[in-house]
């Protein structure tokens, strides 16, 4: 999973709160200010591009702060934070989160706000598939036929061997392969389980998507022994991992950062729908 820069800007007395439970979360990159002049100096700074700014509604003329960096930073995906309230509607800001720690609604919504981001910058042809999947993914009866939705949209994009890996102890790690699609002899020699010692669990802990070739050194046998030339692992799951999908295709080389993409937003509707179940 891609790294997304968060900048917080919320009152000092519950800065040590955010940054504990936002930090926690390994893909995002935490910068935390107090007054929205800081914030702005953040913004400012193109070393450090901000992904998505997290804003306490106390502040002090935080809707019209709001209004400002629509103009100026029409790119800027913002999430309003109002815990005083029981129900909010966003107004100009992208998200509302009134309980941002209850469920980890926080990181679920700006997870959310930038999968579609993700989904935007895809390519035109990449869209309808992805869409597809969510209307598929709603029908699968039962967890086993969620997962084998997933693992059937992947291999309809083009990969020529996909499996989902569910997560069963993390102490020590072991997932169980649950569902693949692909050549029978693939299939078969496929691993039926996974630890931290290789790239399922690697991805599992990190929670960061890799490409892989038949180099790596951390790698899937499949790709190892040259059986398949390249791999992509996601991970499914937010700060509580669920599992991890693995796509493979034959060529060396095939599969591209924007294909991984891809990969992720079928990891995080199928996090998406387990997690309400």
């Amino acid at each position: 999973m891609s790294r997304i820069s968060v900048l917080v800007t919320v009152r000092r007395e519950f800065a040590s709160r955010y940054y504990k439970n936002l930090s926690a979360y390994d893909p995002f990159n935490i910068t935390l200010v107090n007054e929205t002049t800081d914030a702005l100096d953040a913004l400012h700074n193109q070393e450090n591009p901000i992904d998505v700014l997290v804003l306490d509604n106390e502040l002090d003329r935080s809707f019209e702060f709001i209004s400002e960096l629509r103009h100026d930073y029409p790119r800027l995906l913002i999430v309003l934070v109002d815990e005083e309230a029981d129900f909010a509607i966003p107004g100009n800001a992208d998200e509302i989160s009134t309980a941002p720690f209850v469920n980890d609604d926080l990181i679920r919504r700006i997870n959310r706000l930038m999968s579609d981001r993700r989904l935007d910058t895809l390519r035109a042809d990449a869209i309808p598939p992805v869409r597809e999947f969510a209307k598929k993914l709603r029908k699968a009866s039962g967890e086993s036929g969620k997962h084998q939705a997933a693992v059937s949209a992947c291999f309809d994009i083009g990969y020529h061997y996909v499996a989902f890996y569910r997560m069963d102890n993390s102490e020590p790690l072991t997932l169980t392969l649950k569902a693949q699609e692909g050549p029978a002899p693939i299939q078969a020699v496929a691993p039926k389980q996974a630890t931290a010692d290789d790239i399922m669990g690697h991805v599992a802990v990190t929670g960061e998507s890799v490409i892989i070739g038949p180099s790596d050194e951390i790698n899937h046998p499949l790709v190892k022994r040259g059986r398949l030339g390249a791999g992509a692992v996601t991970p499914v799951g937010v700060t509580t991992r669920y599992g991890v999908i693995v796509a493979c295709r034959d060529v060396p080389g095939s599969i591209t950062k924007q294909d991984v993409m891809l990969l992720e937003l079928v990891s995080a509707q199928l996090d998406a729908v387990v997690s309400k179940e």
